[in-house]
Protein backbone atom coordinates (compact mmCIF):
# COMPACT_ATOMS: atom_id res chain seq x y z
CA UNK A 1 0.00 0.00 0.00
CA UNK A 2 1.05 3.58 -0.41
CA UNK A 3 3.15 4.78 2.47
CA UNK A 4 1.32 8.04 2.96
CA UNK A 5 -2.32 6.99 2.85
CA UNK A 6 -2.62 3.24 3.22
CA UNK A 7 -4.21 3.02 -0.23
CA UNK A 8 -3.25 0.80 -3.16
CA UNK A 9 -1.91 3.19 -5.76
CA UNK A 10 -2.53 0.72 -8.59
CA UNK A 11 -6.23 0.58 -7.74
CA UNK A 12 -6.48 4.37 -7.63
CA UNK A 13 -4.80 4.63 -11.05
CA UNK A 14 -7.30 2.10 -12.40
CA UNK A 15 -10.12 4.30 -11.07
CA UNK A 16 -8.52 7.32 -12.73
CA UNK A 17 -8.50 5.46 -16.05
CA UNK A 18 -12.18 4.54 -15.60
CA UNK A 19 -13.01 8.18 -14.84
CA UNK A 20 -11.23 9.26 -18.02
CA UNK A 21 -13.22 6.73 -20.03
CA UNK A 22 -16.44 7.93 -18.41
CA UNK A 23 -15.68 11.59 -19.14
CA UNK A 24 -14.83 10.76 -22.77
CA UNK A 25 -18.15 8.96 -23.27
CA UNK A 26 -20.16 11.70 -21.60
CA UNK A 27 -18.43 14.36 -23.70
CA UNK A 28 -19.60 12.55 -26.83
CA UNK A 29 -23.08 12.18 -25.31
CA UNK A 30 -23.24 15.89 -24.46
CA UNK A 31 -22.03 16.97 -27.90
CA UNK A 32 -24.74 14.76 -29.35
CA UNK A 33 -27.33 16.29 -27.02
CA UNK A 34 -26.36 19.79 -28.20
CA UNK A 35 -26.62 18.75 -31.83
CA UNK A 36 -22.87 19.05 -32.40
CA UNK A 37 -22.65 15.34 -33.25
CA UNK A 38 -25.21 13.29 -35.20
CA UNK A 39 -28.08 11.82 -33.17
CA UNK A 40 -27.37 8.19 -32.36
CA UNK A 41 -23.59 8.58 -32.22
CA UNK A 42 -23.45 6.94 -28.79
CA UNK A 43 -25.39 3.96 -30.16
CA UNK A 44 -22.52 3.08 -32.46
CA UNK A 45 -20.98 -0.25 -31.38
CA UNK A 46 -17.72 1.47 -30.39
CA UNK A 47 -19.45 3.81 -27.94
CA UNK A 48 -22.01 1.18 -26.89
CA UNK A 49 -19.27 -1.16 -25.71
CA UNK A 50 -17.13 1.69 -24.45
CA UNK A 51 -19.89 2.67 -22.01
CA UNK A 52 -20.36 -0.90 -20.81
CA UNK A 53 -16.64 -1.52 -20.33
CA UNK A 54 -16.37 1.68 -18.28
CA UNK A 55 -19.42 0.79 -16.14
CA UNK A 56 -18.13 -2.74 -15.64
CA UNK A 57 -14.73 -1.36 -14.62
CA UNK A 58 -16.27 0.89 -11.96
CA UNK A 59 -18.29 -1.98 -10.52
CA UNK A 60 -15.35 -4.40 -10.63
CA UNK A 61 -13.21 -1.87 -8.77
CA UNK A 62 -16.01 -1.21 -6.26
CA UNK A 63 -16.17 -4.93 -5.52
CA UNK A 64 -12.40 -5.12 -5.11
CA UNK A 65 -12.49 -2.09 -2.80
CA UNK A 66 -15.09 -3.73 -0.58
CA UNK A 67 -12.73 -6.62 0.11
CA UNK A 68 -9.73 -4.35 0.61
CA UNK A 69 -11.65 -2.24 3.12
CA UNK A 70 -13.38 -5.01 5.04
CA UNK A 71 -11.74 -8.32 4.16
CA UNK A 72 -9.68 -8.33 7.34
CA UNK A 73 -12.77 -7.55 9.41
CA UNK A 74 -15.91 -5.51 8.96
CA UNK A 75 -15.45 -1.91 10.02
CA UNK A 76 -19.10 -0.95 10.37
CA UNK A 77 -18.71 2.81 11.01
CA UNK A 78 -16.48 3.20 7.94
CA UNK A 79 -18.82 1.07 5.82
CA UNK A 80 -21.95 3.04 6.74
CA UNK A 81 -20.18 6.38 6.25
CA UNK A 82 -19.14 5.37 2.75
CA UNK A 83 -22.52 3.84 2.00
CA UNK A 84 -24.32 6.95 3.22
CA UNK A 85 -22.22 9.11 0.91
CA UNK A 86 -23.07 6.82 -2.01
CA UNK A 87 -26.79 6.98 -1.27
CA UNK A 88 -26.70 10.76 -0.88
CA UNK A 89 -24.77 11.14 -4.14
CA UNK A 90 -27.21 8.81 -5.93
CA UNK A 91 -30.14 10.86 -4.63
CA UNK A 92 -28.43 14.04 -5.83
CA UNK A 93 -28.00 12.55 -9.31
CA UNK A 94 -31.67 11.53 -9.37
CA UNK A 95 -32.81 14.99 -8.26
CA UNK A 96 -30.51 16.80 -10.66
CA UNK A 97 -31.45 14.76 -13.69
CA UNK A 98 -35.15 14.98 -12.78
CA UNK A 99 -34.86 18.77 -12.75
CA UNK A 100 -33.01 18.85 -16.07
CA UNK A 101 -34.53 15.88 -17.93
CA UNK A 102 -37.68 14.72 -16.11
CA UNK A 103 -38.62 12.19 -18.82
CA UNK A 104 -35.18 10.55 -18.72
CA UNK A 105 -34.07 11.08 -15.12
CA UNK A 106 -31.72 8.61 -13.44
CA UNK A 107 -33.60 6.43 -10.96
CA UNK A 108 -31.17 3.50 -10.85
CA UNK A 109 -27.83 4.59 -12.21
CA UNK A 110 -24.35 3.38 -11.41
CA UNK A 111 -24.22 4.97 -7.94
CA UNK A 112 -27.55 3.39 -6.99
CA UNK A 113 -26.25 0.08 -8.28
CA UNK A 114 -22.97 0.29 -6.35
CA UNK A 115 -24.88 1.10 -3.16
CA UNK A 116 -27.08 -2.00 -3.50
CA UNK A 117 -24.15 -4.15 -4.65
CA UNK A 118 -22.23 -3.12 -1.52
CA UNK A 119 -24.96 -4.62 0.66
CA UNK A 120 -25.00 -7.78 -1.45
CA UNK A 121 -21.21 -7.92 -1.20
CA UNK A 122 -21.37 -7.88 2.59
CA UNK A 123 -23.67 -10.90 2.50
CA UNK A 124 -21.18 -12.96 0.46
CA UNK A 125 -17.91 -11.53 1.79
CA UNK A 126 -16.91 -14.70 3.66
CA UNK A 127 -17.88 -17.18 0.97
CA UNK A 128 -15.08 -19.03 -0.87
CA UNK A 129 -13.60 -17.25 -3.90
CA UNK A 130 -14.94 -19.79 -6.44
CA UNK A 131 -18.48 -19.41 -5.06
CA UNK A 132 -18.35 -15.61 -5.28
CA UNK A 133 -16.92 -15.74 -8.81
CA UNK A 134 -19.51 -18.30 -9.88
CA UNK A 135 -22.25 -16.11 -8.45
CA UNK A 136 -21.01 -13.11 -10.43
CA UNK A 137 -20.85 -15.13 -13.63
CA UNK A 138 -24.33 -16.56 -13.01
CA UNK A 139 -25.82 -13.09 -12.54
CA UNK A 140 -24.37 -11.93 -15.84
CA UNK A 141 -25.67 -15.01 -17.63
CA UNK A 142 -29.07 -14.70 -15.97
CA UNK A 143 -29.55 -11.24 -17.49
CA UNK A 144 -29.88 -12.99 -20.85
CA UNK A 145 -31.97 -15.92 -19.60
CA UNK A 146 -34.52 -14.47 -17.18
CA UNK A 147 -38.06 -14.15 -18.58
CA UNK A 148 -38.49 -10.56 -19.75
CA UNK A 149 -42.26 -10.07 -19.16
CA UNK A 150 -42.06 -11.29 -15.56
CA UNK A 151 -38.85 -9.46 -14.73
CA UNK A 152 -39.41 -6.00 -16.19
CA UNK A 153 -42.48 -4.73 -14.35
CA UNK A 154 -42.40 -0.92 -13.93
CA UNK A 155 -42.06 -1.01 -10.14
CA UNK A 156 -39.26 -3.58 -10.28
CA UNK A 157 -37.29 -1.33 -12.61
CA UNK A 158 -37.06 1.28 -9.86
CA UNK A 159 -35.39 -1.38 -7.71
CA UNK A 160 -32.87 -2.17 -10.40
CA UNK A 161 -34.60 -5.45 -11.26
CA UNK A 162 -34.80 -5.37 -15.03
CA UNK A 163 -33.16 -6.98 -18.03
CA UNK A 164 -34.28 -4.58 -20.77
CA UNK A 165 -33.14 -1.01 -21.58
CA UNK A 166 -34.98 1.88 -19.96
CA UNK A 167 -35.81 5.45 -21.00
CA UNK A 168 -33.23 7.09 -18.76
CA UNK A 169 -29.83 8.62 -19.37
CA UNK A 170 -28.18 6.09 -17.04
CA UNK A 171 -29.58 2.69 -16.12
CA UNK A 172 -27.40 0.06 -14.44
CA UNK A 173 -29.77 -2.69 -13.23
CA UNK A 174 -28.65 -5.40 -10.84
CA UNK A 175 -28.75 -7.90 -13.70
CA UNK A 176 -26.06 -8.01 -15.09
CA UNK A 177 -24.15 -5.38 -13.07
CA UNK A 178 -23.93 -7.26 -9.77
CA UNK A 179 -21.81 -9.65 -11.84
CA UNK A 180 -18.68 -7.50 -12.31
CA UNK A 181 -18.98 -6.29 -8.71
CA UNK A 182 -18.82 -9.86 -7.39
CA UNK A 183 -16.01 -10.73 -9.81
CA UNK A 184 -14.02 -7.76 -8.50
CA UNK A 185 -14.66 -8.88 -4.94
CA UNK A 186 -13.54 -12.43 -5.79
CA UNK A 187 -10.43 -11.19 -7.62
CA UNK A 188 -9.32 -8.99 -4.70
CA UNK A 189 -9.96 -11.78 -2.19
CA UNK A 190 -7.95 -14.24 -4.30
CA UNK A 191 -5.11 -11.74 -4.76
CA UNK A 192 -5.07 -11.18 -1.00
CA UNK A 193 -4.91 -14.90 -0.32
CA UNK A 194 -2.02 -15.26 -2.78
CA UNK A 195 -0.17 -12.29 -1.31
CA UNK A 196 -0.32 -10.44 -4.62
CA UNK A 197 -1.93 -7.21 -3.44
CA UNK A 198 1.46 -5.72 -2.60
CA UNK A 199 2.18 -5.40 -6.32
CA UNK A 200 -0.62 -2.85 -6.61
CA UNK A 201 1.30 -0.61 -4.23
CA UNK A 202 4.46 -0.47 -6.37
CA UNK A 203 6.09 1.69 -7.47
CA UNK A 204 4.85 4.59 -5.38
CA UNK A 205 6.35 7.63 -7.12
CA UNK A 206 5.34 11.28 -7.27
CA UNK A 207 4.28 10.93 -10.91
CA UNK A 208 2.09 7.91 -10.22
CA UNK A 209 0.54 9.63 -7.21
CA UNK A 210 -0.56 12.44 -9.54
CA UNK A 211 -2.14 9.87 -11.85
CA UNK A 212 -3.84 8.27 -8.84
CA UNK A 213 -5.25 11.56 -7.51
CA UNK A 214 -8.51 11.48 -9.54
CA UNK A 215 -9.10 7.88 -8.47
CA UNK A 216 -8.80 8.89 -4.82
CA UNK A 217 -11.59 11.44 -5.31
CA UNK A 218 -13.73 9.47 -7.74
CA UNK A 219 -17.12 10.23 -6.15
CA UNK A 220 -16.61 14.00 -6.20
CA UNK A 221 -15.30 13.89 -9.77
CA UNK A 222 -18.25 11.74 -10.83
CA UNK A 223 -20.69 14.31 -9.45
CA UNK A 224 -18.91 17.34 -10.92
CA UNK A 225 -17.74 16.18 -14.33
CA UNK A 226 -21.06 16.49 -16.18
CA UNK A 227 -21.88 20.03 -15.00
CA UNK A 228 -18.32 21.01 -15.95
CA UNK A 229 -18.52 19.42 -19.39
CA UNK A 230 -21.91 20.96 -20.13
CA UNK A 231 -20.67 24.33 -18.86
CA UNK A 232 -17.65 24.15 -21.17
CA UNK A 233 -19.86 23.33 -24.14
CA UNK A 234 -22.18 26.22 -23.29
CA UNK A 235 -19.18 28.52 -23.00
CA UNK A 236 -17.81 27.31 -26.32
CA UNK A 237 -21.13 27.88 -28.07
CA UNK A 238 -21.46 31.33 -26.50
CA UNK A 239 -17.97 32.36 -27.56
CA UNK A 240 -18.53 31.04 -31.08
CA UNK A 241 -21.45 33.46 -31.49
CA UNK A 242 -19.35 36.39 -30.27
CA UNK A 243 -16.22 35.83 -32.30
CA UNK A 244 -15.95 37.54 -35.67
Amino acid sequence: MTQDSGRLIGLDIARSAALLGMAAFHLVFDLQMFGLLPYGTTLHPVFYWHARIVAGSFLFLAGASLWLAHGAGLRWPAFWRRWGKLVAAAALVSAGTYAALPEYFVYFGILHCIAVCSLIGLAVLRLPVPVIALGGTAVMAASYLLPSPAFNAPLLRFLGLATEPALTVDFEPLFPWVGPFLLGLAAAKLADQLGALRWLARPDTAGLRRLAWPGRHSLVIYLLHQPLLIGLIYAGLFLSTRLP
